[in-house]
């Protein structure tokens, strides 16, 4: 395990060494194109490599550089998109066989804020079908490179293995019920979910509207904030967006969290957990506390009705955006994402309108009781990534566990950021902590993960691939 290759460094170091003149953004492009034409063919995270237009789009950084223009930390540093924001005249299949060799018709607005902020695009990773689920032919899972074996997590899965696997320095997922978090754990990498609106859905295939959010994943804290700050903002084409400003969400801090106080429930946080996440976690917030912060111990409300609730949330409104496309294909959708559907149209009105009710009354409990402690600390997953096998045979009430502590922040619509704790002794599989915030807080989330990151080593791991 070398920690020195380039395909492996972060966006800062990487952007350090194109402002120092050491590399251009094409020598970066084109080893990052020679890493992914050696290693993706095991891994298989990459649903189209766009190489010649990454190559373009380089040379142009360079140019713009050599003439004074630096667009920021961004500039010239290849990155990769799942496979659902739209970029005109790019495949745009979203894991769909009724969708093979469709293409996007418009560039989704936080796809243009990237490459306004510099980045290059140097292609597109799978997604699961529809965004949902499972992986269904002729698409296949990306693998974990942690464990070829070992369940890559869903639905950024190719956001996760690209990740983790060198083949990006960072990469946009989404979240719905926890798959920029899920991913991010089982592969070992940092995941920030913002807070719901922070960055325009235009452009961006739907699975539940109100429960998609938009983020990256990156290889440290602080590169997650830095890739936030390029795409956050208001865009009038999606009025779901929040229109407050944004922050320097990449900024720079010192590792000392004096005064700020991290809320945990210890009862749910290690309760029903793997040895190696109770672990990691405690030793995690005694990190925490040797750096100035406060442990509050809290009651987070049973989240066991919300779990149940988010799938009929979800059913509805997967229902409502595909719509006709499901009438006249149904036949190829997969068995996961067909169920979501016809459950969505199976719920009464009245049903739906009282898990509205209960949505509501849960996200202002979980409002109020963020906002008596700076951050709430949790774990990512309850263990660390199971055989992809496990995965597939799990039955309803094993899946549900496996969402217990993501979907709370889906279906309540708060910020979180997921990195890893601590790795297996014997597999050497990693494990990941779970940072939520109130809304809007992501720079605080992002500080207190990039306080950890500074003094540990976890995220600086990578594995033999």
């Amino acid at each position: 395990m070398n920690e020195t290759e380039l395909h492996f460094e972060t966006i800062e170091a990487i952007s350090n060494r194109i402002v120092r003149c050491e590399l251009s953004s094409l020598d970066v492009v084109d080893h990052m194109l020679d890493r992914i034409e050696a290693v993706d063919p095991s891994l298989g995270a990459y649903s189209f490599v766009d190489a010649d237009c990454a190559r373009d789009a380089a040379r142009v950084r360079d140019e713009e550089y050599s003439n004074g223009d630096w667009r920021g930390p961004l500039h010239g540093v290849p990155v990769a998109i799942k496979d659902i924001y739209g970029d005109k005249d790019r495949p745009f299949e979203i894991g769909m066989p009724s969708r093979r060799g469709l293409k996007a018709h418009r560039t989704a607005t936080v796809v243009e804020r990237l490459r306004e902020a510099g980045a290059v695009i140097i292609g597109r990773v799978h997604t699961t079908e529809g965004v949902y689920g499972e992986h269904t032919s002729p698409f296949t899972a990306p693998r974990n490179p942690w464990g070829f074996d070992r369940w890559v997590g869903v639905s950024s899965s190719g956001s996760g293995s690209s990740t983790a696997g060198g083949l990006a320095f960072a990469t946009l997922g989404s979240d719905t019920g926890g798959s920029i978090r899920m991913p991010s754990a089982a592969n070992g990498v940092t995941g920030l979910k913002p807070t719901w609106g922070r960055s325009s859905r235009y452009g961006v295939f739907e699975l539940a509207g109100t429960l998609d959010h938009v983020g990256p994943m990156t290889r440290s804290a602080r590169d997650a904030g830095i890739v936030l700050s390029a795409i956050a903002g208001y865009d009038p084409k999606d009025p779901t967006s929040l229109s407050v400003p944004v922050d320097d969400y990449g900024v720079r801090t010192n590792s000392d969290l004096s005064g700020l106080r991290i809320g945990i429930d210890f009862s749910w946080a290690l309760t029903d957990v793997s040895e190696t996440v109770r672990s990691s976690l405690l030793a995690a917030i005694s990190t925490l506390e040797s750096l100035g912060a406060r442990v509050v111990p809290l009651q987070f409300p049973d989240p066991e009705q919300i779990n149940d609730d988010w799938f009929t949330v979800c059913g509805v409104q997967t229902a409502l955006a595909h719509g006709s496309w499901f009438d006249e294909h149904e036949a190829s959708y997969g068995d996961a994402l067909g169920e979501l559907i016809r459950i969505g149209r199976r719920t009464s009105a009245t049903e739906h309108q009282e898990v509205l009710s209960r949505r509501d009354e849960f996200k202002g409990r979980v409002a109020h009781l963020l906002s008596e402690v700076d951050a709430m600390f949790i774990p990512g997953l309850p263990y660390e990534a199971p055989s992809a096998e496990d995965m597939r045979v799990m039955g309803a009430t094993q899946l549900a566990e496996v969402h217990r502590y993501t979907v709370p922040f889906t279906m309540s619509q708060m910020p979180t950021i997921t990195f890893p704790i601590g790795f297996t002794a014997v597999d050497h599989l990693p494990v990941a902590g779970q940072l939520v915030g109130a809304a809007l807080t992501e720079q605080k989330l992002v500080r207190i993960a990039d306080a950890f990151q500074q003094v540990t080593e976890f995220h600086r791991l990578h594995p033999n691939v």
